[in-house]
């Protein structure tokens, strides 16, 4: 499809602060030219960057390129620009299917979506013993699984346990084909975790949500995070992580980013639905198995940056939670930025965050009905 030929004007988000600028772009920004006039009730922000998402509209990424497919769809019209698949723990022959899956819907360019540089590989490299909602399909460090997988399609981002890997030769291995390593589903220690660092780990996944935690004499993952970690995921839904633990990390981890961790229930009506080979049922608010465990979210990155807002976040931090960090953090030097020669990845929303118009390399979409 072919980018807008109109430019766009208001308050324009240019570095740390908004300035009244008019855009003109192709399927990259041309030009950011200053205005002494322009609209002052809609502000003009870089697309969401959503590193953890495993469906959304109905749809699971471990179910085929048609189902990335409907999912990079449904979180686009949401406001996410950049999405990486992340896959569940599952049996071996699953996960190749599902790579292969995705590297097929990276390469069709029939439609426009949102972008899908790579995926999260999210197990089975895991603690069996702190699954959280995965399915019970983890193994030891597989460098030979981890190939297979890389190569049908980038593992941009890996969650591990590092207290399964002493050696760290899986975190090092992984950190060689330039994957970014993060801690997660994990009952390590601070010790361990500081060492796991040492050997490369870039980050943290999904903040307090399974990880051991940030008891004073016993410190586990989420201490290491808060008292050594630059980044670290949050899912901002108000229900994974208390505002007032969201805050506090905020205040201790420079680089905190949001992730919705969204699942297939996200954007449809209360009811039964699938995360690998859990029976997750949807009240229209959360996402949780039969035990009441909650197994994802339904959360979109458009509901997470108005949660920052609510929260009391400047619109230039909550932009960049939802954006510029994990861009950035990633490698992604081309987007969640707006400066000429960068991607036309650009929302437009009204003072309270609300989506007004959409545009995914330069190419303008319908934002979904609130």
């Amino acid at each position: 499809m072919k980018p807008t030929s109109s430019p766009i004007d208001g308050l324009v988000l240019v570095g740390d602060q908004f300035r009244p600028a008019l855009v003109r772009f192709g399927h990259r920004i041309e030009a950011v030219e200053p205005q002494s006039r322009v609209r002052d009730d809609q502000f003009i922000i870089p697309g969401f960057v959503d590193s953890h998402s495993h469906g959304g509209g109905g749809a699971d990424v471990m179910d085929g390129a048609a189902a990335v497919a409907r999912v990079a769809d449904f979180h686009l019209r949401h406001g996410t620009t950049t999405l990486l698949p992340t896959t569940v723990t599952a049996p071996k022959e699953e996960l190749l299917a599902a790579f292969a899956g995705i590297a097929e819907a990276r390469r069709d360019g029939s439609a426009i979506r949102a972008d899908l540089p790579g995926v999260h590989l999210e197990g089975p490299f895991i603690n069996p013993d702190k699954l959280g909602a995965q399915p019970p399909f983890a193994i030891p460090p597989d460098l030979e699984l981890f190939d297979r997988l890389y190569d049908r399609a980038p593992v941009i981002v890996a969650t591990i346990a590092p207290e399964n890997d002493p050696g760290h030769r899986l975190i090092s291995h992984m950190c060689h084909r330039g994957t970014k390593v993060q801690i997660g589903h994990s009952l390590a220690s601070c010790a361990q975790c500081r060492d796991a660092m040492a050997a490369g780990v870039a980050g943290f996944t999904h903040l307090f949500n399974a990880m051991s935690g940030a008891d004073h004499r016993r410190p586990g993952v989420a201490a290491a995070a808060l008292a050594f970690g630059s980044h670290a995921e949050i899912i901002p839904d108000l229900l994974h992580v208390d505002a007032a633990m969201l805050m506090m990390a905020r205040r201790a981890i420079p680089g905190l980013y949001a992730v919705t961790d969204a699942m297939a229930a996200a954007g449809c009506p209360a009811g039964a639905y699938r995360l690998g080979t859990h029976d997750v049922i949807s009240d229209g608010s959360s996402a949780r198995l039969q035990d009441g465990t909650l197994a994802g979210s339904i959360l979109t990155m458009n509901r997470a940056f108005a949660n920052f807002l609510a929260l009391g976040m400047p619109m230039v931090e909550a932009a960049q939670r939802t954006s510029t960090i994990a861009a950035r953090y990633l490698g992604l030097a081309d987007r969640g930025r707006i400066a000429p020669g960068l991607r036309a990845d650009l929302l437009v929303v009204d003072g309270n965050g609300r989506l007004r118009e959409i545009y995914c390399g330069g190419v303008p979409v319908e934002p979904a009905a609130e």
